[in-house]
């Protein structure tokens, strides 16, 4: 149930923030020294105004930007647009580094990034404290009544009540039998039978009737839906399909088809899948130029002076769709037979003296950057297994095989979050995965660099997970 205003408001918002974008253009070019803005500007910043734009349409639609203005909360809000704006300035200084000859705004693009950064951060905040003190009165509400009181009808009253941006006021529920709970939740509506509904309807105006009676009740379901009609009062069905989920579904129509689908998955958008292999690319490539490329060799002769064996561990791990791929990490432990089917553990005597520092400070994983670079990894994604361990847990947890929809990656919701390291007991790893599906379901750029942040805060400060 959306509000039916929704268009103009996303519009609304949209047309402001580019406004504003063209507002701080104009302003850094007023300050250049070639003639009033619009009037002598050269053609090639008139090509750049237009650049500015599009750079700014991909990066909103990456992140989602004007999606359900109403319904989402203020804090997500402001880190959509967070993100949105990071991904720009990155936009920008990489068409700045990769084309030195093209000149933005001769040296003043941090200075637009800044303008135009705070001109949209005072527009957002402007329209949620709007949103905050006048959220139900920004559109006449609808009046609707609900036929229907069992579960779904409840939950239904309950949430348009509790959601008034939807632009919905819900003026009576009828049925033939009430219960309790309706009693309680439903004080200051009006209530009847269904022989009384239609009258009421069009009596008071009602706009829309939403039936919840079950698919038992079919004959009563047709005859409400004719009369309805006749009253030209909009008639909806809601289906009862608490049984199948227990949680938000999604909805979609295959022509005629409905299709129900358990969870909503944005990596599926192939936009997004794009954007976060980009953001792996280049992530990836800086940490092996910058750091890898002195610190491999140093740590390999560090880690052959301290004992016998490869630099490099490599194991088969499962990857997305369960394919096994080879996992890299720096030798932390002796060479053992034991190394493909045990965890390792607090005290374990098959790690080694530099090993213990390699693990404490998570600095073995660092060859799985080029994993990534590779393909076979992500930077943020759920930490991959060992295949004997996915073999195991795939029985024990009903849903450990849909982590595997996503890249493996070298850290991830699960670890920030405390579920890193040896899980002794079912639970625990029904907990990594419960957060590896949250991510699934809730992934975004910001989400991913909120995670990085995390991580290397957490191995600065340690963690005592790490062994």
């Amino acid at each position: 149930m959306e509000c039916k205003h929704i268009t103009y408001i996303k519009w609304g918002n949209m047309v402001l923030d580019y406004f504003l974008l063209n507002l701080a253009i104009c302003f850094i070019y007023s300050t250049i020294k070639f003639g009033h803005v619009g009037e002598n500007l050269p053609e090639f910043y008139r090509l750049n105004i237009l650049l500015l734009n599009i750079f700014w349409f991909y990066c909103s639609s990456l992140v989602s930007l004007y999606s359900h203005p109403l319904r989402r909360n203020a804090v997500p809000t402001i880190e959509a647009t967070s993100a949105c704006l990071v991904l720009y300035l990155i936009a920008l200084l990489i068409l700045k580094l990769s084309f030195p000859h093209f000149n933005l705004f001769s040296g003043r693009v941090l200075y637009f990034f800044l303008l135009f950064s705070s001109l949209v951060m005072c527009g957002k905040l402007s329209f949620l404290l709007l949103r905050r003190f006048h959220r139900a009165y920004i559109v006449d509400p609808d009046k609707i009544i609900i036929i229907g009181t069992g579960s779904v009808g409840i939950n239904l009253y309950n949430y348009i009540s509790s959601n008034p941006q939807l632009g919905y006021k819900v003026e009576g529920i009828f049925d033939d039998v009430f219960s309790q709970e309706l009693e309680c939740a439903a004080k200051d509506v009006e209530k009847g039978s269904l022989a009384t509904c239609l009258n009421f309807a069009v009596t008071n105006g009602i706009k829309e009737i939403y039936c919840t009676l079950p698919n038992k009740e079919l004959n009563k379901i047709k005859a409400l839906m004719r009369e309805a009609d006749k009253n030209m009062i909009r008639f909806r069905l809601v289906p009862d399909i608490e049984g199948l989920f227990s949680k938000s579904y999604i909805f979609q129509l295959h022509g005629s088809i409905p299709v129900l689908t358990p969870r909503y998955e944005p990596l599926e958008n192939k936009a997004n899948e794009m954007a976060k292999r980009l953001f792996d690319l280049l992530f990836s490539s800086l940490v092996i130029i910058l750091l890898l490329s002195w610190l491999f060799p140093l740590l390999a002769v560090i880690i052959k002076l301290d004992s016998k064996g490869p630099v490099l561990f490599r194991q088969l791990r499962s990857g997305k769709g369960n394919k096994p791929f080879y996992c890299l990490k720096f030798r932390s432990m002796s060479v053992n037979a034991e190394s493909d089917s045990k965890q390792a553990c607090k005290g374990d005597s098959r790690i080694t003296r530099v090993g213990a520092i390699l693990r404490k400070t998570s600095l073995d994983e660092l060859p799985q950057f080029i994993n990534v670079w590779l393909g076979d990894m992500s930077v943020v994604g759920p930490r991959p297994h060992m295949l004997k361990h996915t073999e195991d847990y795939s029985i024990l947890i009903h849903n450990f095989m849909v982590r595997h929809f996503l890249t493996p990656g070298i850290t991830g919701w699960a670890q920030v979050n405390g579920y890193r390291g040896e899980t002794k007991e079912t639970i625990a790893m029904s907990k990594r995965v419960e957060a590896d599906l949250w991510y699934l379901e809730n992934w975004s750029l910001f989400l991913d660099m909120k995670i990085i942040f995390l991580t290397v805060w957490q191995a600065i400060k340690g963690n005592e997970n790490a062994y």
